[in-house]
Protein backbone atom coordinates (compact mmCIF):
# COMPACT_ATOMS: atom_id res chain seq x y z
CA UNK A 1 0.00 0.00 0.00
CA UNK A 2 1.39 3.39 -1.00
CA UNK A 3 1.51 6.28 1.47
CA UNK A 4 2.26 9.51 -0.38
CA UNK A 5 3.79 12.65 1.15
CA UNK A 6 1.36 14.88 3.06
CA UNK A 7 1.36 18.68 3.10
CA UNK A 8 -0.29 18.97 6.49
CA UNK A 9 -2.48 16.88 8.78
CA UNK A 10 -5.40 18.23 10.76
CA UNK A 11 -8.45 17.06 12.64
CA UNK A 12 -9.58 15.20 15.74
CA UNK A 13 -9.46 11.46 16.34
CA UNK A 14 -10.25 9.19 19.27
CA UNK A 15 -7.45 6.79 19.98
CA UNK A 16 -8.41 3.10 19.61
CA UNK A 17 -8.99 1.19 22.83
CA UNK A 18 -5.88 0.06 24.70
CA UNK A 19 -4.70 -3.41 23.68
CA UNK A 20 -2.79 -4.19 26.88
CA UNK A 21 -5.70 -3.24 29.12
CA UNK A 22 -8.24 -5.06 26.93
CA UNK A 23 -6.23 -8.29 27.23
CA UNK A 24 -6.02 -7.95 31.00
CA UNK A 25 -9.68 -7.03 31.45
CA UNK A 26 -10.79 -10.15 29.57
CA UNK A 27 -8.41 -12.41 31.51
CA UNK A 28 -9.36 -11.01 34.92
CA UNK A 29 -12.99 -11.17 33.88
CA UNK A 30 -12.55 -14.89 33.21
CA UNK A 31 -10.91 -15.31 36.61
CA UNK A 32 -13.59 -13.33 38.48
CA UNK A 33 -16.50 -14.77 40.46
CA UNK A 34 -19.09 -12.30 39.14
CA UNK A 35 -19.73 -10.90 35.63
CA UNK A 36 -17.37 -8.16 34.44
CA UNK A 37 -18.56 -5.49 32.01
CA UNK A 38 -15.80 -4.07 29.78
CA UNK A 39 -16.53 -0.77 28.04
CA UNK A 40 -14.57 0.07 24.86
CA UNK A 41 -12.98 -3.36 24.48
CA UNK A 42 -10.55 -3.29 21.54
CA UNK A 43 -11.96 -5.13 18.54
CA UNK A 44 -8.74 -6.35 16.92
CA UNK A 45 -7.10 -9.66 16.02
CA UNK A 46 -4.96 -9.96 19.16
CA UNK A 47 -7.69 -9.11 21.66
CA UNK A 48 -10.21 -11.32 19.87
CA UNK A 49 -7.77 -14.18 20.42
CA UNK A 50 -8.03 -13.50 24.15
CA UNK A 51 -11.84 -13.68 24.06
CA UNK A 52 -11.65 -16.99 22.19
CA UNK A 53 -9.13 -18.31 24.72
CA UNK A 54 -11.26 -17.53 27.77
CA UNK A 55 -14.29 -19.08 26.03
CA UNK A 56 -12.27 -22.27 25.56
CA UNK A 57 -11.55 -22.22 29.31
CA UNK A 58 -15.22 -22.07 30.27
CA UNK A 59 -16.00 -18.34 30.47
CA UNK A 60 -19.13 -16.99 28.81
CA UNK A 61 -18.51 -13.94 26.61
CA UNK A 62 -21.18 -11.62 25.28
CA UNK A 63 -20.25 -8.87 22.81
CA UNK A 64 -22.45 -5.84 22.14
CA UNK A 65 -20.52 -3.44 19.93
CA UNK A 66 -17.69 -1.93 22.00
CA UNK A 67 -19.04 -3.51 25.20
CA UNK A 68 -18.04 -7.01 26.29
CA UNK A 69 -19.45 -8.90 29.28
CA UNK A 70 -17.38 -11.79 30.63
CA UNK A 71 -18.91 -14.31 33.01
CA UNK A 72 -15.91 -16.09 34.43
CA UNK A 73 -15.18 -19.42 36.06
CA UNK A 74 -13.39 -18.16 39.17
CA UNK A 75 -9.72 -18.30 40.10
CA UNK A 76 -9.32 -22.07 40.28
CA UNK A 77 -12.09 -23.49 38.08
CA UNK A 78 -10.91 -23.04 34.49
CA UNK A 79 -12.11 -25.82 32.19
CA UNK A 80 -9.59 -28.10 30.51
CA UNK A 81 -10.22 -27.68 26.77
CA UNK A 82 -10.31 -30.59 24.33
CA UNK A 83 -7.55 -29.19 22.14
CA UNK A 84 -4.82 -26.52 22.11
CA UNK A 85 -5.67 -22.89 22.94
CA UNK A 86 -4.93 -20.76 19.89
CA UNK A 87 -3.33 -17.44 20.93
CA UNK A 88 -2.98 -16.31 17.30
CA UNK A 89 -0.34 -13.55 17.14
CA UNK A 90 -0.94 -12.31 20.71
CA UNK A 91 2.33 -12.35 22.65
CA UNK A 92 0.66 -10.79 25.70
CA UNK A 93 -1.86 -13.63 25.84
CA UNK A 94 0.86 -16.25 25.39
CA UNK A 95 2.80 -14.90 28.37
CA UNK A 96 0.00 -13.89 30.76
CA UNK A 97 -2.44 -16.78 30.43
CA UNK A 98 -0.04 -19.45 31.80
CA UNK A 99 -0.03 -17.60 35.12
CA UNK A 100 -3.72 -18.41 35.59
CA UNK A 101 -3.49 -21.90 34.11
CA UNK A 102 -0.59 -22.86 36.38
CA UNK A 103 -3.01 -22.78 39.35
CA UNK A 104 -5.54 -25.19 37.80
CA UNK A 105 -4.47 -28.26 39.77
CA UNK A 106 -4.80 -31.56 37.93
CA UNK A 107 -5.54 -30.03 34.53
CA UNK A 108 -3.34 -29.69 31.46
CA UNK A 109 -3.35 -26.98 28.79
CA UNK A 110 -1.50 -26.44 25.51
CA UNK A 111 -0.96 -22.94 24.07
CA UNK A 112 -0.06 -22.48 20.43
CA UNK A 113 -0.31 -19.77 17.78
CA UNK A 114 0.84 -18.60 14.37
CA UNK A 115 4.35 -18.85 12.93
CA UNK A 116 5.35 -15.54 14.54
CA UNK A 117 4.25 -16.62 18.01
CA UNK A 118 6.29 -19.83 17.68
CA UNK A 119 9.42 -17.67 17.43
CA UNK A 120 8.74 -15.69 20.60
CA UNK A 121 10.50 -17.06 23.71
CA UNK A 122 8.54 -18.05 26.82
CA UNK A 123 11.37 -19.40 28.96
CA UNK A 124 11.29 -16.31 31.22
CA UNK A 125 7.75 -17.13 32.36
CA UNK A 126 8.48 -20.86 32.61
CA UNK A 127 11.22 -20.47 35.21
CA UNK A 128 9.21 -18.68 37.96
CA UNK A 129 6.12 -20.83 37.35
CA UNK A 130 8.23 -23.96 37.85
CA UNK A 131 9.56 -22.50 41.10
CA UNK A 132 5.93 -22.08 42.19
CA UNK A 133 5.26 -25.78 41.54
CA UNK A 134 3.69 -25.89 38.09
CA UNK A 135 4.91 -28.08 35.23
CA UNK A 136 5.80 -25.97 32.18
CA UNK A 137 7.06 -27.53 28.95
CA UNK A 138 7.99 -25.10 26.14
CA UNK A 139 8.98 -26.60 22.81
CA UNK A 140 12.75 -26.81 22.65
CA UNK A 141 12.85 -25.33 26.13
CA UNK A 142 11.92 -21.83 24.87
CA UNK A 143 8.99 -21.64 22.47
CA UNK A 144 5.34 -22.45 21.77
CA UNK A 145 3.60 -24.84 21.61
CA UNK A 146 3.71 -24.57 25.39
CA UNK A 147 2.23 -27.17 27.75
CA UNK A 148 1.10 -26.04 31.22
CA UNK A 149 0.13 -28.60 33.87
CA UNK A 150 -1.56 -26.93 36.81
CA UNK A 151 -0.67 -27.61 40.43
CA UNK A 152 -1.15 -26.34 43.95
CA UNK A 153 1.21 -23.38 43.86
CA UNK A 154 3.56 -22.05 46.52
CA UNK A 155 4.52 -18.42 47.00
CA UNK A 156 7.96 -17.26 45.88
CA UNK A 157 10.15 -14.18 45.85
CA UNK A 158 11.83 -13.61 42.49
CA UNK A 159 13.96 -10.99 40.78
CA UNK A 160 13.45 -10.60 37.04
CA UNK A 161 16.60 -10.11 34.99
CA UNK A 162 14.79 -7.80 32.53
CA UNK A 163 11.98 -5.38 33.32
CA UNK A 164 8.97 -6.98 31.61
CA UNK A 165 5.30 -6.26 32.29
CA UNK A 166 4.34 -9.56 30.65
CA UNK A 167 6.58 -11.75 32.81
CA UNK A 168 5.71 -9.78 35.94
CA UNK A 169 1.99 -10.05 35.19
CA UNK A 170 2.21 -13.79 34.61
CA UNK A 171 3.75 -14.32 38.05
CA UNK A 172 1.24 -11.99 39.73
CA UNK A 173 -1.70 -13.89 38.23
CA UNK A 174 -0.25 -17.17 39.47
CA UNK A 175 0.34 -15.60 42.90
CA UNK A 176 -3.41 -15.08 43.38
CA UNK A 177 -3.82 -18.82 43.92
CA UNK A 178 -0.45 -19.55 45.55
CA UNK A 179 0.02 -20.43 49.21
CA UNK A 180 1.17 -17.18 50.86
CA UNK A 181 2.57 -13.89 49.57
CA UNK A 182 4.56 -13.65 46.35
CA UNK A 183 6.98 -10.79 45.60
CA UNK A 184 8.28 -9.87 42.14
CA UNK A 185 11.17 -7.46 41.66
CA UNK A 186 12.39 -5.82 38.44
CA UNK A 187 15.60 -3.95 37.58
CA UNK A 188 13.41 -1.06 36.38
CA UNK A 189 9.74 -0.14 36.28
CA UNK A 190 7.51 -1.61 33.57
CA UNK A 191 3.85 -0.88 32.75
CA UNK A 192 1.58 -1.51 35.73
CA UNK A 193 -1.87 -2.15 34.24
CA UNK A 194 -2.10 -5.58 35.89
CA UNK A 195 -1.35 -4.21 39.35
CA UNK A 196 -3.95 -1.44 38.98
CA UNK A 197 -6.63 -3.84 37.79
CA UNK A 198 -5.90 -6.36 40.54
CA UNK A 199 -6.22 -3.60 43.13
CA UNK A 200 -9.64 -2.67 41.69
CA UNK A 201 -10.64 -6.35 41.79
CA UNK A 202 -10.02 -6.54 45.53
CA UNK A 203 -6.66 -8.31 45.54
CA UNK A 204 -4.23 -7.65 48.38
CA UNK A 205 -1.41 -6.07 46.38
CA UNK A 206 1.31 -3.67 47.43
CA UNK A 207 4.08 -1.84 45.57
CA UNK A 208 7.33 -0.95 47.31
CA UNK A 209 9.91 0.58 45.03
CA UNK A 210 10.72 -1.84 42.21
CA UNK A 211 8.91 -4.71 43.97
CA UNK A 212 5.27 -5.81 43.97
CA UNK A 213 3.75 -8.23 46.48
CA UNK A 214 0.49 -10.14 46.00
CA UNK A 215 -1.23 -12.26 48.66
CA UNK A 216 -3.29 -15.30 47.69
CA UNK A 217 -7.01 -14.62 47.24
CA UNK A 218 -10.28 -16.55 47.38
CA UNK A 219 -11.90 -14.59 44.57
CA UNK A 220 -11.74 -11.51 42.33
CA UNK A 221 -14.64 -9.05 42.04
CA UNK A 222 -13.97 -6.55 39.27
CA UNK A 223 -17.47 -5.35 38.29
CA UNK A 224 -16.60 -3.07 35.34
CA UNK A 225 -13.64 -1.71 33.37
CA UNK A 226 -13.56 1.22 30.96
CA UNK A 227 -10.65 0.84 28.56
CA UNK A 228 -8.86 4.12 27.73
CA UNK A 229 -7.31 4.95 24.37
CA UNK A 230 -4.14 3.06 23.55
CA UNK A 231 -1.00 5.15 24.08
CA UNK A 232 1.00 2.89 21.77
CA UNK A 233 -1.49 3.22 18.90
CA UNK A 234 -1.87 6.96 19.47
CA UNK A 235 1.93 7.25 19.24
CA UNK A 236 1.79 6.73 15.47
CA UNK A 237 -0.64 9.64 15.13
CA UNK A 238 1.59 11.75 17.40
CA UNK A 239 4.62 10.95 15.24
CA UNK A 240 2.74 11.91 12.08
CA UNK A 241 1.67 15.19 13.66
CA UNK A 242 5.15 16.24 14.77
CA UNK A 243 6.83 15.15 11.50
CA UNK A 244 4.56 16.57 8.78
CA UNK A 245 4.97 20.37 8.45
CA UNK A 246 1.82 22.39 9.05
CA UNK A 247 0.10 19.69 11.10
CA UNK A 248 -2.20 20.21 14.10
CA UNK A 249 -4.06 17.25 15.62
CA UNK A 250 -6.23 16.52 18.63
CA UNK A 251 -6.11 12.91 19.78
CA UNK A 252 -8.85 12.29 22.32
CA UNK A 253 -9.12 9.87 25.26
CA UNK A 254 -5.51 8.64 25.40
CA UNK A 255 -4.33 6.64 28.40
CA UNK A 256 -1.51 8.58 30.06
CA UNK A 257 -0.49 6.15 32.81
CA UNK A 258 3.11 7.20 33.55
CA UNK A 259 4.38 3.67 32.89
CA UNK A 260 3.06 3.97 29.31
CA UNK A 261 3.85 7.59 28.41
CA UNK A 262 7.59 7.25 27.98
CA UNK A 263 7.36 7.93 24.24
CA UNK A 264 5.43 11.14 24.77
CA UNK A 265 8.13 12.37 27.15
CA UNK A 266 10.82 11.46 24.63
CA UNK A 267 9.00 13.42 21.91
CA UNK A 268 8.76 16.44 24.21
CA UNK A 269 12.49 16.15 24.93
CA UNK A 270 13.12 16.17 21.18
CA UNK A 271 11.13 19.45 21.05
CA UNK A 272 8.07 17.91 19.44
CA UNK A 273 4.85 19.71 20.41
CA UNK A 274 2.62 17.38 22.46
CA UNK A 275 0.31 19.07 24.95
CA UNK A 276 -1.62 16.97 27.46
CA UNK A 277 -1.92 16.17 31.16
CA UNK A 278 0.48 13.22 31.56
CA UNK A 279 0.43 11.33 34.84
CA UNK A 280 3.49 11.94 37.00
CA UNK A 281 5.51 9.10 38.50
CA UNK A 282 4.43 8.17 42.00
CA UNK A 283 5.22 5.41 44.44
CA UNK A 284 1.56 5.00 45.30
CA UNK A 285 -0.44 2.25 43.58
CA UNK A 286 -3.85 3.35 42.35
CA UNK A 287 -6.63 1.43 40.65
CA UNK A 288 -7.39 4.17 38.14
CA UNK A 289 -6.09 4.60 34.57
CA UNK A 290 -5.67 8.34 33.82
CA UNK A 291 -6.70 9.71 30.41
CA UNK A 292 -6.05 12.97 28.57
CA UNK A 293 -6.56 14.57 25.19
CA UNK A 294 -3.31 15.23 23.31
CA UNK A 295 -2.82 18.40 21.26
CA UNK A 296 -0.08 17.67 18.70
CA UNK A 297 1.68 20.01 16.26
CA UNK A 298 4.68 19.99 13.94
CA UNK A 299 7.98 21.01 15.49
CA UNK A 300 11.66 21.11 14.54
CA UNK A 301 13.17 18.08 16.29
CA UNK A 302 16.48 17.62 18.09
CA UNK A 303 18.30 14.33 18.58
CA UNK A 304 18.27 12.58 21.94
CA UNK A 305 19.53 9.51 23.80
CA UNK A 306 17.04 6.96 25.13
CA UNK A 307 18.67 5.30 28.13
CA UNK A 308 17.99 1.69 29.28
CA UNK A 309 15.76 2.73 32.20
CA UNK A 310 13.40 4.47 29.75
CA UNK A 311 13.02 1.46 27.46
CA UNK A 312 10.31 -0.48 29.39
CA UNK A 313 8.14 2.67 29.45
CA UNK A 314 8.32 3.09 25.65
CA UNK A 315 9.12 -0.41 24.38
CA UNK A 316 6.41 -0.59 21.68
CA UNK A 317 7.08 2.93 20.42
CA UNK A 318 10.86 2.70 20.00
CA UNK A 319 10.62 2.11 16.22
CA UNK A 320 9.03 5.57 16.06
CA UNK A 321 11.99 7.05 17.95
CA UNK A 322 14.16 5.76 15.11
CA UNK A 323 11.85 7.40 12.58
CA UNK A 324 11.86 10.73 14.44
CA UNK A 325 15.64 10.59 14.57
CA UNK A 326 15.77 10.65 10.76
CA UNK A 327 14.21 14.14 10.82
CA UNK A 328 15.97 15.46 13.95
CA UNK A 329 19.03 17.66 14.15
CA UNK A 330 22.00 15.62 15.36
CA UNK A 331 22.14 12.01 16.53
CA UNK A 332 19.42 9.91 18.19
CA UNK A 333 20.49 6.78 20.06
CA UNK A 334 18.44 4.01 21.72
CA UNK A 335 20.27 1.87 24.31
CA UNK A 336 19.28 -1.13 26.40
CA UNK A 337 16.50 -2.24 24.03
CA UNK A 338 17.61 -5.82 23.28
CA UNK A 339 14.02 -6.86 24.09
CA UNK A 340 13.09 -5.52 20.64
CA UNK A 341 14.80 -8.52 19.06
CA UNK A 342 12.10 -10.92 20.40
CA UNK A 343 8.94 -9.03 19.47
CA UNK A 344 6.68 -9.99 16.52
CA UNK A 345 9.86 -9.61 14.49
CA UNK A 346 13.43 -8.61 15.28
CA UNK A 347 12.43 -4.96 15.55
CA UNK A 348 15.98 -3.67 15.74
CA UNK A 349 16.77 -5.27 12.38
CA UNK A 350 13.36 -4.27 11.01
CA UNK A 351 13.74 -0.61 11.98
CA UNK A 352 17.34 -0.32 10.78
CA UNK A 353 16.91 -2.13 7.47
CA UNK A 354 13.49 -0.60 6.82
CA UNK A 355 14.53 3.01 7.43
CA UNK A 356 17.90 2.59 5.70
CA UNK A 357 16.00 1.48 2.61
CA UNK A 358 14.10 4.77 2.73
CA UNK A 359 17.27 6.85 2.89
CA UNK A 360 18.10 6.94 6.61
CA UNK A 361 21.62 7.12 8.04
CA UNK A 362 21.08 4.47 10.71
CA UNK A 363 23.00 1.55 12.17
CA UNK A 364 22.14 -1.27 14.54
CA UNK A 365 23.88 -1.88 17.85
CA UNK A 366 23.70 -4.97 20.03
CA UNK A 367 20.95 -3.40 22.15
CA UNK A 368 19.38 -0.71 19.97
CA UNK A 369 20.30 1.63 17.14
CA UNK A 370 21.81 5.01 16.31
CA UNK A 371 20.35 7.46 13.77
CA UNK A 372 22.04 10.52 12.33
CA UNK A 373 19.52 13.06 11.11
CA UNK A 374 20.12 13.89 7.46
CA UNK A 375 17.15 16.05 6.59
CA UNK A 376 14.44 13.40 6.48
CA UNK A 377 13.71 10.44 4.24
CA UNK A 378 13.69 9.97 0.51
CA UNK A 379 11.07 7.23 0.46
CA UNK A 380 10.85 3.83 -1.20
CA UNK A 381 9.58 0.41 -0.10
CA UNK A 382 9.36 -1.03 3.41
CA UNK A 383 8.61 -4.66 4.28
CA UNK A 384 6.45 -4.88 7.42
CA UNK A 385 7.85 -8.37 8.19
CA UNK A 386 4.47 -9.40 9.57
CA UNK A 387 4.86 -6.82 12.38
CA UNK A 388 2.04 -4.33 12.96
CA UNK A 389 4.32 -1.72 14.53
CA UNK A 390 6.71 -1.74 11.58
CA UNK A 391 3.80 -1.50 9.14
CA UNK A 392 2.42 1.60 10.86
CA UNK A 393 5.90 3.13 11.15
CA UNK A 394 6.27 2.73 7.39
CA UNK A 395 2.95 4.46 6.77
CA UNK A 396 3.93 7.46 8.90
CA UNK A 397 7.33 7.55 7.17
CA UNK A 398 5.51 7.80 3.85
CA UNK A 399 3.54 10.87 4.95
CA UNK A 400 6.74 12.67 6.04
CA UNK A 401 8.99 11.51 3.17
CA UNK A 402 9.87 13.27 -0.07
CA UNK A 403 8.62 10.58 -2.45
CA UNK A 404 6.26 8.36 -0.44
CA UNK A 405 6.58 4.84 0.95
CA UNK A 406 5.13 1.57 -0.33
CA UNK A 407 4.43 -0.65 2.72
CA UNK A 408 4.41 -4.35 1.93
CA UNK A 409 2.11 -6.25 4.29
CA UNK A 410 0.14 -3.27 5.59
CA UNK A 411 -2.83 -5.49 6.46
CA UNK A 412 -0.98 -6.68 9.59
CA UNK A 413 -1.85 -3.35 11.26
CA UNK A 414 -5.24 -4.93 12.05
CA UNK A 415 -3.55 -6.84 14.87
CA UNK A 416 -3.77 -3.73 17.08
CA UNK A 417 -5.26 -0.83 15.09
CA UNK A 418 -7.80 -2.02 12.47
CA UNK A 419 -8.85 1.51 11.41
CA UNK A 420 -5.32 2.95 11.15
CA UNK A 421 -5.26 3.49 7.38
CA UNK A 422 -8.70 5.10 7.42
CA UNK A 423 -7.76 7.35 10.33
CA UNK A 424 -4.62 8.58 8.54
CA UNK A 425 -6.67 9.28 5.43
CA UNK A 426 -9.18 11.30 7.47
CA UNK A 427 -6.38 13.55 8.74
CA UNK A 428 -5.35 14.39 5.18
CA UNK A 429 -8.80 15.55 4.05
Amino acid sequence: MLFEPARGLSGELRAPADKSISHRAALLGAMASEPVRIERYLQAADTNSTLQAVRALGALVEQRGEEVVVRGTGLREAREPEGPIDVGNAGTLLRLLPGWLAAQAGRSFTLDGDDSIRRRPVDRIAEPLRLMGAEIEPTGGRFAPLVVRGARLRAISCELEVASAQVKSCVLLAALAADGATTVGEPGRSRDHTERMLLRAGASIHRHGRHVTVVNADELLLDSVRVPGDASSAAFLVAAGVLVPGSRLLIADVGVNWTRSGFLRIVRRMQGIVLGDLEEETGELTGEEPVSDLDVAYGALEGTVVEPEEVPLAIDELPLVGLLGCFAEGETVVRGAQELRVKESDRIAGVVEGLRGLGADIEATSDGFAVRGNGGLRGGTLDARGDHRLAMMGAVAGLASKEGVEVQGMEVAAVSYPSFVEDLAALRS
